[in-house]
């Protein structure tokens, strides 16, 4: 098996700033999760950001970490928070909240 399938399992909650609301960003987020066999959801907050929280190899995390900073998303992102946590395996699927 590779080392994505059997590496260490974390959780990432990142808090995405920016232009992200109403323009198809959690949509696209929960795209590029379920691609790289994440789960969680992705939630638009009141104050504007939006929190994106998954589970899975930490190398694809990293991935969807890196993909929402790249510059090619949906509106526009300016600055992701994020920390890491050891997965807790309470969540299936990915959800737009």
């Amino acid at each position: 098996m590779s080392d994505a399938v059997t590496g260490e399992h974390v959780r990432l909650t990142a808090w995405v700033h920016g232009h992200v609301q109403g323009v198809g960003f959690r949509w696209w987020t929960r795209s590029r999760a379920l691609e790289l066999g994440l789960v969680g959801h992705a939630t638009n907050t009141r104050d504007g950001r939006v929190l994106v929280v998954a589970e899975g190899p930490r190398e694809q995390c990293e991935k969807l970490l890196a993909l929402s900073r790249s510059g090619h998303t949906p509106g526009t992102v300016d600055l992701v928070v994020e920390s890491w946590d050891p997965a807790k395996g309470d969540m299936s699927g990915f959800e737009e909240r």
